[in-house]
């Protein structure tokens, strides 16, 4: 996943960002570390290695997922694991 932030190395100002972007795109690859970039002082945008932004993606399905499945049980619709493996066994013992 993502290192910690460099605040000296990871944060810089638009203008800086917009005359150096292909050296901070090596950077942010090289590191995995993310670039936060700043508009009137303030954080306004991040810049992530593709790698590191696909992985946050999935991780991300897999937790909505889960809070879905949760949410279902929590609705009365989940089966017992009994259910689920007889399900499961005449699906593949055809």
């Amino acid at each position: 996943m993502t290192k910690g932030i460099m605040f000296a190395e990871d944060v810089h100002p638009v203008s800086e960002f917009r005359s150096k972007a292909a050296g901070f795109i090596t950077q942010v690859h090289n590191t995995k570390r993310p670039l936060i970039i700043t508009q009137n002082g303030k954080s306004a945008a991040v810049l992530l290695d593709v790698t590191i932004y696909d992985s946050m993606v999935e991780k991300l399905e897999l937790l909505q997922d889960v809070e879905i499945g949760s949410r279902q049980i929590d609705e009365g619709k989940g089966i017992t694991h009994s259910e689920a493996h007889k399900t499961i066994r005449s699906k593949y013992t055809k």
